[in-house]
């Protein structure tokens, strides 16, 4: 009788449906594409393997690279048990049950027990402190697969008694290769009717898999079974066929993990060094992907003091206008706001003087303490405060010539010190010109430049 709750469909010969992924799963390092510098001829692992030796590991790497293949592999390999959990659906008790067949094969059978702990980031830390004490006494060699970066979701204790191994998504080259060997091994595949293929077809299944196997060989079964159903006679596959069924491109993005952060300095990185086309690249590719715009335009209106400042004070406006734009139209049109404040913002001036300046003033803050205010920056609004000459030695700067006159408003004893430094550089020029003229023993020429 069928579980009441097995969902898998029986294929045509009444076994249990296994997707195309599972059943092309390699059963040997050579058939492992993709990881050449982990697993290549010579390489440290591919020499422990072939000794039968295996150490407790991290695979860190993108879905689809083959995390779960190569840790049966390597189980069988070092002929060992191989128990598999994942993080997603097990906790403590499923830890315990798994160390305690482990204890048990090793007492009884001699042979060591492979823990694969699939998603293994999204224990806590006390689910991961739990294995601790069975990965020191040897009861288990543990094989964690995350799609997280490890330093971020693995704790310290842990990482100490594993290698972190990374694994690269697989190229459209080799993702082609996956394809063509499905469709030459696979008896589903190639049942009758054999459905026809234009070559662009499968390259396009390869690009747009975006170094995901699974995905890809998912889309390569569902196109024939597709295939099969418009045409039983004559199956037919081709890029109509290969887009309707892949509707859009996988984007691979985290809004949570390290793939936010990366991708979000490359848009800064970008913008900071004045190259929109490439700033719009990144900025869409987070876009696409699902990322907040307001967390884009925080790190934007940042970025308009930050990396361009008083070179163009435009930018802070044009960023908060920006941010206005999107609150007002919403996406997906807003999005356009998006990027035309990040080509403004990568074709202006750039100059970081503030926020070397604020960097300075807070450190000179923390070190010397807080010197009180001079009594003649002090408001005096009550007569109680005129009386102890709160303001009395203030001089209006309105009533000299210029709206100037030369004062010292640093607190009492404190040497005046610089801490802008403007850079001669699209408008923030003109403010070096004034200030040089108003503090010269401040804004002096040094090598060559005002600061």
């Amino acid at each position: 009788m069928n579980d009441l709750f097995d969902t898998s469909p029986p294929d045509e010969s009444g076994s249990i449906f296994r997707p195309l992924a599972d059943r092309m799963r390699p059963g040997d390092l050579d058939r492992i594409l993709g990881q050449n510098h982990l697993l290549g001829s010579g390489k440290p692992l591919r020499s422990l393997l072939a000794a039968g030796k295996c150490g407790s590991m991290i695979l860190w790497g993108p879905p689809g690279c083959g995390k779960t293949t190569l840790a049966r592999v390597i189980a069988r390999l070092a002929d060992s048990e191989f128990i598999s959990l994942s993080a997603v659906s097990s906790g403590i008790k499923d830890l315990k049950d798994a160390c305690e067949r482990a204890r048990v094969s090793r007492t009884h059978h001699g042979r060591n027990t492979i823990l694969f702990i699939d998603e293994i980031h999204r224990y806590n830390r006390g689910q991961q402190d739990a294995l601790l004490p069975h990965i020191e006494s040897g009861a288990v060699i543990l094989i964690g697969a995350t799609t997280e970066n490890p330093s971020f979701e693995i704790v310290s204790a842990l990482l100490s008694r594993c290698q972190v191994l990374v694994l690269n998504p697989l190229s459209p080259e080799d993702v082609r290769k996956l394809l063509d060997s499905a469709l030459a091994v696979d008896p589903q595949l190639s049942r009758e009717p054999h459905p026809s293929w234009e070559t662009d077809s499968l390259d396009r299944i390869s690009e747009m898999a975006a170094g995901d196997a699974r995905i890809a060989l998912n889309v390569l079964e569902t196109c024939c079974e597709v295939a099969r159903q418009k045409d039983p006679y004559h199956p037919k596959i081709d890029q109509v066929l290969v887009a309707d069924v892949f509707q859009t491109k996988a984007i691979r993005y985290d809004k949570g993990g390290e793939e936010h952060y990366n991708l979000i300095s490359a848009l800064h990185k970008c913008m900071r060094g004045s190259d929109p086309d490439a700033a719009l690249y990144w900025l869409y590719r987070m876009l696409e992907g699902g990322e907040s715009p307001r967390f884009i335009l925080r790190r934007m209106i940042r970025f308009a003091s930050e990396d361009i400042g008083m070179a163009d004070p435009f930018a802070l406006t044009l960023a908060m206008s920006a941010a206005q734009a999107f609150e007002f139209v919403g996406p997906p049109e807003a999005h356009l706001s998006l990027a035309h404040l990040a080509v403004y913002l990568a074709a202006a001036p750039k100059s970081n003087a503030l926020y070397m300046a604020e960097k300075s003033v807070i450190e000179q803050i923390r070190s010397d303490g807080e010197p009180p205010v001079p009594l003649l920056l002090r408001n005096a609004p009550t007569r109680l405060m005129k009386s102890l000459d709160y303001g009395r030695k203030y001089r209006y700067p309105h009533d000299f010539p210029g709206g100037f006159i030369r004062e010292n408003y640093f607190p009492d004893g404190m040497e005046p010190r610089q801490f802008y430094r403007p850079k001669p550089i699209g408008k923030e020029k003109s403010t070096l010109d004034r200030l040089s003229a108003l503090w010269p023993e401040r804004f002096r020429n040094l090598d060559g430049e005002k600061k």
